[in-house]
C-alpha cells in the first residue's frame, strides 16, 4: 500500500518502519502523508496492541528532506507549511492513540526524526545511537511536538540547553538525560522494542487511559484532574479487564486480560 513506509505485524504488535534508507528516511511530501495514514490505520485497528516505529537502513531519521524542500516550487514558508502539517497529523495520532508506541531508534535521529522519537511512549536506543534536534543550527526552529514534550521529558533549562547549542546526544546519555526508556547493544533495538510492548503488563483497556490522563495532566488544572481520575477510574472498574484485575487480586493470581 505504501512505498515510504513498511507496515509489518508481529502477532499484535504492529512495526512501522521508514523506507527511504538512501537519504537516511528523510521526510519528504510523500513519506509523512503515508506515515500519518499508516499510523492512523493501526489506531483503528482493534487486532494491534501496539506499535514500533523505526527506519530501514542505517539511521532512524534525519528529519526534513531539505534537498527535496530546495527543489519544490514556491515559497520554502508554502513547502515546509505543507510538509509539517502532515507530520504533525501522524504525531497527534501518535499522542491520542490509545496503545503504546515505541520508537526503535538506530543510527542518527534528528531534526524530525528527534521530535518523531519524543512523541512515542517509549524510546529504545542502540548502543551507538545518537540523537539531536538539529533545527537551531540550521536557522530552524523545533516542529513535530518537540517543543512541547522535550521540556516535559527533561525540564525547561536542559531542553533550553539542547536548543541553544545543538550537540549531538549519545546514547548514554539520552539515557541519563531521560530521553530513552532503555539503551541496547545496536543488534538488538528493534527485537528490544517488540519485548518491550509485549512486557507492558497493563491492560489495554487501563494503558489507553493512563496515557490520557498523563498526557492531559499537563494543561489540566488539578480539580479538574481529580475528577478526570475519578471519572476514568469508575469506567476502568466496571470494563472487564477491571473486573478480571479485582477478581484475579482476591483470588491472588495473575490477571488474564481480554482487553
Amino acid at each position: 500500500m505504501y512505498e515510504s513506509i513498511v507496515i509489518t505485524r508481529y502477532g499484535k504488535i504492529a512495526e512501522v518502519a521508514l523506507n527511504r534508507p538512501r537519504s537516511y528516511n528523510a521526510f519528504d511530501l510523500e513519506m509523512v502523508t503515508a506515515l500519518a495514514q499508516g499510523i492512523t490505520s493501526l489506531a483503528t485497528d482493534d487486532t494491534v496492541r501496539g506499535v514500533v516505529i523505526t527506519g530501514r537502513g542505517k539511521a532512524f531519521c534525519a528529519g526534513g528532506d531539505l534537498r527535496w524542500a530546495a527543489q519544490s516550487p514556491g515559497k520554502a514558508s508554502a513547502t515546509f507549511h505543507t510538509l509539517i502539517a502532515q507530520f504533525h497529523l501522524a504525531v497527534l495520532e501518535i499522542r491520542r492513540m490509545e496503545k503504546p508506541v515505541a520508537a526503535a531508534v538506530h543510527g542518527i535521529a534528528a531534526g524530525g526524526g528527534f521530535s518523531l522519537a519524543l512523541a512515542c511512549d517509549f524510546r529504545v536506543l542502540g548502543a551507538s545511537a545518537v540523537l539531536m534536534q538539529g533545527y537551531t543550527s540550521r536557522g530552524l526552529c523545533i516542529d513535530g511536538g518537540g517543543t512541547f514534550t522535550l521540556p516535559r521529558l527533561v525540564g525547561l533549562a536542559r531542553a533550553l540547553e539542547i536548543a541553544a547549542f545543538d550537540e549531538p546526544i549519545p546514547a548514554e546519555k539520552a539515557l541519563q538525560w531521560g530521553l530513552a526508556t532503555t539503551v541496547v547493544p545496536d543488534e538488538e533495538v528493534a527485537g528490544e522494542a517488540l519485548r518491550l510492548l509485549e512486557r507492558i503488563a497493563t491492560s489495554p483497556h487501563s494503558f489507553a487511559w493512563s496515557k490520557k490522563l498523563l498526557t492531559d495532566a499537563f494543561e489540566t488544572p488539578f480539580e479538574a484532574q481529580l475528577e478526570a481520575e475519578r471519572r476514568a477510574f469508575g469506567r476502568c472498574a466496571d470494563h472487564p479487564d477491571g473486573q478480571e484485575g479485582l477478581k484475579a487480586f482476591l483470588e491472588k493470581r495473575p490477571p488474564r486480560f481480554g482487553g
